[in-house]
């Protein structure tokens, strides 16, 4: 089968995308408006840049409806900052009710039943239930159109990392205990921690 992506429809790509990029780490972000109101999404299209400076990315699509942008864009491009939570098994339900387009101004942790927590080093809270937090400043933005499957690509610089202490062992993350969530096509996700094994990467490319 040979493809090309001009002749497909936006949402016909997207299929191709989310159902062979995968799985996909999510990121759970949480924004604040200019008056105030907490914002909360999650977004599949998330990953790390580099260390040095920490930087992580994630990618908001426009709105298929009309192009507009989502608050959570919105809100980074008002404010300048914002907050990844790092989504476990445990409240993933939860996070999916946030999913929702709803009305701008909405509190949709309140709508889901999520606690906030006081961030360390931006205005936007953390979600409580979230077992790793990346407070972020906006590094850059770049925008990739405007139309209905377009998007744009939200650079953050990690300012402060929360770590629940039962994860913390010797610098590193206990992956089993944190219980991380992918995202899948369609309705599915994966639990990613369920069926691991281990490859050493070869140093000697003879």
């Amino acid at each position: 089968m040979e493809l090309n992506p001009q002749s497909l429809e936006w949402k016909d790509a997207y299929k191709l995308m989310v159902g062979s990029i995968l799985p996909r780490p999510i990121a759970f972000v949480t924004t604040m408006d200019t008056d105030g109101n907490v914002n909360a999404a999650p977004f599949s299209f998330f990953t790390a840049i580099c260390a040095d400076p920490m930087l992580i990315c994630f990618s908001p699509m426009r709105k298929g409806t009309d192009g507009s942008k989502k608050d959570t864009l919105a809100n980074i491009e008002a404010t300048k900052e914002f907050v990844i939570n790092i989504v476990s098994e445990d409240f993933t339900e939860k996070m999916n009710i946030c999913a929702a387009d709803y009305p701008a101004g909405t509190d949709e942790l309140d709508a889901a039943g999520l606690e906030k927590e006081k961030s360390a080093s931006v205005k936007p809270p953390r979600v409580k239930e979230s077992k790793v937090h990346l407070e972020c400043s906006l590094y850059q933005v770049l925008h990739f159109g405007e139309q209905p499957g377009s998007g744009s690509l939200v650079i953050g610089k990690v300012e402060h990392v929360h770590v629940a202490e039962e994860l913390y062992e010797n610098g590193r993350i206990n992956s089993e205990k944190l219980k991380p969530v992918g995202r899948m096509a369609g309705h599915f996700y994966t639990r990613p921690m369920t069926d691991v094994f281990k490859l050493i990467r070869k140093t000697d490319p003879r």
